[in-house]
């Protein structure tokens, strides 16, 4: 039974984590009706770490347009995906720094069902605003060599308010900030998923060493198969979700996260949970 909880974990990871509909709040929510029975310390270390699997998606999915070398002698080193590299790290700047300073302060502090709930209708509602102030408008940036090194930058602010404040959504906040400073949807969500490899996998990386090598057989079986979901599932969904902004805009998923957010709040209110559980 754990192990298929794992599956439905992995699923749920590999779904939200690229769409912009905050994977936060649907964990959340999952968690209240299908709880991992394993020690809390794996546990919160399971939910970070099946992102590895969503990460190597990216990986996977876009190699020819991430890796800087050529393999041939006479150029071997693709200078513009060195650049693309240099202002994806420009904008993890702003994440590092805030972790530096403080670490799980904020998690203490925001980690709960009012503050997932309200993030999660306000960003939908942000998501809706934009589009429709966007309508009939052509982006100023329609591929990743016209972002600029301030532009990066500037879309790493927009992630802190992920970091800080849970039901965000890592994504809905880098695409949001995105659209609104001018870049393209498609160029807006595969900067997103870029800016993702080095802050998920750094900290998928810092929670397995902080974990330690010490497993039980279920503890192995629990976290592979979650991640090797969140793998495959994540494929797929990024895929669709390319295809789909392609010709569609972000609204539904405005429209979605307002549904889920008042959801959240109904079934914590209401029904007197009271906690994130």
């Amino acid at each position: 039974m754990e192990v298929f909880k794992a599956f439905l974990f992995g699923v749920i990871e590999g779904i939200t984590e690229w769409l912009p509909v905050s994977s936060t709040g649907h964990m959340i929510v999952l968690d209240q009706f299908l709880k991992l029975s394993m020690p809390e310390a794996f546990k919160e270390m399971f939910l970070v770490v099946i992102q590895l699997g969503a990460i190597m998606a990216v990986v996977v999915l876009y190699w020819k347009e991430i890796i800087p070398f050529t393999g041939n002698k006479s150029g071997w080193i693709k200078k513009d995906k060195i650049e693309m590299w240099l202002k994806i790290l420009t904008a993890c700047i702003p994440a590092v720094f805030l972790e530096l300073l403080f670490g799980d302060r904020f998690e203490a502090v925001f980690y709960n069902y009012q503050t997932v709930a309200i993030m999660l209708i306000t960003v939908g509602i942000l998501f809706i605003l934009l589009e429709n102030k966007n309508r009939g408008k052509k982006a100023a940036v329609s591929t990743m060599g016209e972002l600029t090194y301030q532009t990066a930058f500037w879309i790493g602010i927009f992630q802190l308010a992920a970091a800080v404040l849970p039901g965000t959504s890592r994504s809905g906040a880098t695409i949001l900030g995105g659209l609104s400073l001018g870049l393209s949807r498609t160029v807006a969500a595969e900067f997103t998923f870029y800016l993702a490899i080095p802050v998920m996998a750094g900290a998928g990386l810092m929670k397995l060493l902080q974990f330690g090598l010490s497993y039980s057989v279920l503890e192995l079986e629990v976290l592979a198969v979650g991640t090797l979901t969140s793998f495959f599932v994540s494929v797929l969904v990024i895929r669709l979700f390319i295809n789909y902004i392609k010709k569609h805009d972000f609204k539904v998923f405005g429209w979605y996260r307002i549904l889920l957010g008042i959801f959240v709040l109904f079934y914590f209110l209401i029904l007197g949970s009271g906690t994130t559980g």
